[in-house]
């Protein structure tokens, strides 16, 4: 049915922000459940078609993502790995035990030289987490050595396994959630620690080095590490996931849910924006020129595990649901691109809010991998304000906007628009206007878009219905109007829309740039009723 009265969305697309880094729209590939054995590399002698073990279908289906930036190994697992464990013939490998997910076999055949591959097939920048939990400087060190370094040992040991030419290393992280996992230690202990770790691993004027941060909405300790570390990192990561009840003991169903979970997790995903300005005020007060990036480099759903599923492989279903989280968390990381400059969705295949889910020589796109494709045209794009007139959207204790809106200008001048509308049984009306020039008395110029909805609010995407949700073309229901567009929305969906004006192809400039320079406001986006 139709709510009552349209939603009014304004852009300010006359008023251009900051510029959306392409980094925003990571990935995530850990050693834990079929993450990487299954989901990336099968071997060289699979049946699934590979290239030198990696599996195809999955590398064609990331690259249509433009895929900007992956972190491996971890995770947990990154304070648990040796590196020298995963390189040289891998039939000398020495077999592991992951203790950090259920004390699964690790073989350690794949390691350095595949994930750089892997990376390298699919377009993708590394980023590599090395081990401060139970590993040294000189370790990390060493392996920063092997991987970029020429005329040194750790040089020719990595010639001698086959690759001649140093790698670009955009971006290495030091340890993994030091608070719990791979620690735990206090703030001011991992700080400590880290300069150790820098210090070691020396200048790397190429390479973000990358400090590891909070959990959730913990000041205290990015305070503490802006005080005591901030000169010797160019980022600080902060972990935030999606849980539907907030109770990590008794997180709530992956599927089978009612009203209740649906609006919880998106009041939940929502949270997002009060965790990113939380640590974004802490951070301006020690960085006002906003040199450190913030780097949310783990987000995603996080459920129950199903019956007759291992806990320790965090393989879920991905659905209608987990798509609404995926964009309007990428809408929060857009308005926020002044200071949230990175961030990585938990996880790449097979685990949590993957992007694919396999199965034999098979693969599943999620809902969620839609979602990633529909809006990759927002990287690189300056991000536009937007202003919501929203009803608002009530179950129970819950209420959260019904609309929510981000929008961008590309590089050859096109309008983004993207709308998500949360409420699960009514179609909404929303009009969109487009001042500042950009709309004529008779319409908006071209206009495209897709949405992505579904029949169920808990409709995924599996083996047996592997198209259950996917985009289609808004058709009839993006209309141009007199300046700006009126847009039929579908209950539970989210569209993207594309506005084209034939006399403007030109971008207004953008920022200096540069991790010193200091990026235009916050785009004013409201994310909160």
């Amino acid at each position: 049915m139709m709510a009552t009265g349209p939603v009014r969305v304004l852009v300010r697309a006359d008023e251009p922000g900051p510029t959306i880094p392409p980094a925003l729209h990571g990935q995530f590939v850990e050693h834990l459940g079929a993450g990487v054995y299954g989901g990336i590399w099968v071997g060289e002698d699979s049946r699934i078609p590979n290239a030198h073990g990696i599996r195809r279908d999955v590398v064609e289906a990331l690259r249509r993502l433009h895929v900007p930036v992956v972190r491996w190994p971890g995770g947990c697992f990154a304070d648990r790995y040796h590196w020298r464990d995963g390189v040289g013939e891998r039939s000398r490998r020495p077999r592991r035990v992951n203790t950090s997910w259920g004390d699964a076999p690790e073989p350690n055949a794949f390691g350095t030289h595949e994930f750089m591959e892997f990376a390298e097939l699919i377009g993708a920048a590394p980023y590599l987490n090395a081990n401060v939990g139970t590993g040294s400087p000189e370790e990390a060190a060493e392996w920063t050595a092997y991987l970029t370094s020429d005329g040194t040992k750790e040089a020719d040991l990595r010639r001698r396994n086959g690759r001649d030419r140093p790698w670009r290393l955009p971006y290495l992280g030091f340890g993994n959630e030091p608070w719990g996992c791979g620690g735990p230690m206090s703030a001011s202990a991992y700080a400590a620690r880290y300069r150790q770790f820098a210090a070691a691993v020396g200048p790397l004027p190429a390479t973000w080095r990358i400090a590891a941060g909070a959990s959730g909405d913990d000041p205290a300790w990015t305070r503490t590490l802006m005080a005591e570390a901030a000169p010797h990192f160019d980022a600080l990561t902060v972990h935030q996931y999606t849980l539907p009840t907030g109770d990590w003991a008794a997180k709530g169903a992956a599927r089978s849910f009612g009203e209740d979970e649906w609006i919880s997790t998106i009041a939940a995903c929502l949270r997002m924006d009060a965790v990113v300005r939380t640590h974004a005020t802490v951070m301006d007060a020690h960085d006002p020129g906003r040199r450190v990036a913030l780097a949310v480099d783990e987000w995603g759903t996080w459920y129950d595990p199903e019956p007759g599923v291992d806990p320790a492989t965090l393989r879920q279903p991905n659905g209608i649901r987990d798509a609404l989280v995926a964009a309007i968390t990428l809408g929060v990381f857009h308005a926020h691109a002044d200071r949230v400059r990175m961030a990585n969705v938990a996880q790449l295949v097979n685990v949590l809010q993957a992007m694919i889910l396999t199965h034999d020589d098979g693969i599943v796109l999620t809902p969620t991998y839609h979602v990633f494709e529909m809006y990759r045209r927002f990287q690189g794009a300056r991000a536009l304000a937007v202003e919501a007139d929203t009803p608002v959207y009530r179950h129970g204790r819950w209420a959260v906007p019904a609309v929510l809106a981000s929008a961008a200008l590309t590089l050859d001048g096109r309008m983004l628009l993207a709308l998500v509308n949360t409420r699960p049984s009514d179609e909404l009306e929303v009009t969109a206007e487009v001042p500042g020039g950009m709309a004529s008395s008779t319409g908006v110029g071209r206009a495209r878009g897709r949405v992505l909805s579904a029949p169920r609010l808990d409709s995924v995407n599996d083996v047996d219905s592997p198209d259950a949700v996917v985009p289609a073309p808004l058709g009839r229901r993006l209309r141009a109007r007199p300046g700006g567009l009126r847009v039929d929305l579908p209950p539970r969906s989210v569209a993207v829309i594309e506005l084209a004006w034939p006399d403007r192809t030109v971008m207004p400039p953008a920022s200096s740039g540069g991790s010193a320079a200091r990026p235009p406001s916050s785009v004013r986006t409201p994310w909160s009723v």
